[in-house]
């Protein structure tokens, strides 16, 4: 059940960042579950490798090549899925940490912390 309310805050948080992070379009709320699912897909499936791969990139950084890595998958997904829209990389990374932020407050309020 947890996993289904995470999915769904999920979603709602894309359609959020939709409205406020110009470059970002989402047609339905369909198709903005279809983008969370895969958006969260890709952090677990891609994101580890890409970290491993990039590590140095990363150390040099001090960490913020990860806004990257985030901003790049998030334009990935948009690039793949029809009905979300990420225009650049630079929507992609502002969209995914204002996506990030929307959803750790969403999960902060509604999930239970028992």
């Amino acid at each position: 059940m947890k996993l289904l309310i995470g999915w769904l805050l999920s979603a709602l948080a894309l359609l959020a960042v939709a409205y406020l992070v110009p470059g970002i379009h989402v047609s339905s709320f369909m198709s903005a579950l279809i983008a969370a699912a895969v958006i969260g897909l890709a952090n677990i499936l891609i994101k580890p490798i890409l970290l491993i791969l990039t590590l140095p990139v990363t150390i040099i950084t001090l960490g913020l090549f990860i806004f990257v890595i985030n901003g790049l998958l998030f334009w990935l997904a948009g690039y793949f899925l029809q009905g979300f829209d990420v225009k650049t990389v630079t929507a992609g990374i502002i969209g995914a940490i204002v996506y990030s932020i929307i959803s750790w407050i969403l999960s902060a309020i509604v999930v239970d912390k028992k």
